[in-house]
């Protein structure tokens, strides 16, 4: 049975399985131009919560070459972002900017957060992530059980960013593995397969 972490919100019971520090590898093929990238990499990634109800997301990527064990690694991505159930804002919900909430929160009991489902049994989602090279991205999709399926709403691109037009990712909690896919509509492709990893809990 999953142990919930303390402090945790109500409404984040959906996600807690992600909680944690994961660790494995992935490949990447994708075709730029004439040619197909095609690579290992390692990867980090982290979930958390500070008592507020979304989740802190983090990935560090990192290339696996030929280096020996000595070597530091080849940086390949970063990216940064916020996971939480999608509902409508309330009174007592943080924001805009540093305003805080007013009231009681509405969503503080497993009976409540059950309102939230939807009608195919699982907890719609927003996801906000980030990239340093200029992308931004928010996605929607929900959670059901131990799947998530992401689309992206709206990609939000500064002058200088490469192009990135829309993306899909699938996450998976498989025999304690947490499992994943990203499709990417960039560099003037469709939407196309782009990496995946599996990846185990080292916390």
């Amino acid at each position: 049975m999953l142990q919930l972490p303390d402090g945790l919100p109500a409404e984040l019971a959906p996600l807690a399985w992600l909680i944690g520090v994961w660790e494995g590898t992935g490949v990447l093929n994708y075709p730029v131009g004439d040619d197909v990238r095609d690579y290992e990499f390692g990867q980090r990634l982290s979930f958390s919560h500070d008592g507020l109800p979304h989740l802190n997301y983090n990935s560090y990527t990192w290339l696996l070459d030929s280096k020996d064990e000595q070597s530091f690694p080849t940086p390949l991505a970063t990216e940064t972002g916020y996971w939480r159930l999608a509902r409508a804002a309330t009174d007592a919900d943080p924001g805009p900017g540093l305003l805080a909430g007013e009231g009681e929160p509405e969503f503080v009991t497993a009976e409540q957060v059950e309102t939230l489902r939807n009608a195919d049994d699982g907890f719609d989602l927003e996801v906000s992530i980030l990239h340093p090279g200029g992308v931004s991205e928010l996605y929607l999709g929900q959670v059901k059980s131990a799947r998530i399926d992401l689309a992206t709403d709206a990609v939000l691109r500064s002058a200088s960013a490469k192009p990135h037009t829309a993306s899909t990712r699938m996450y998976g909690l498989v025999e304690g593995h947490l499992l994943w896919a990203w499709d990417i509509a960039a560099l003037g492709r469709p939407l196309t397969s782009h990496a995946s990893g599996r990846l185990a809990r080292v916390d």
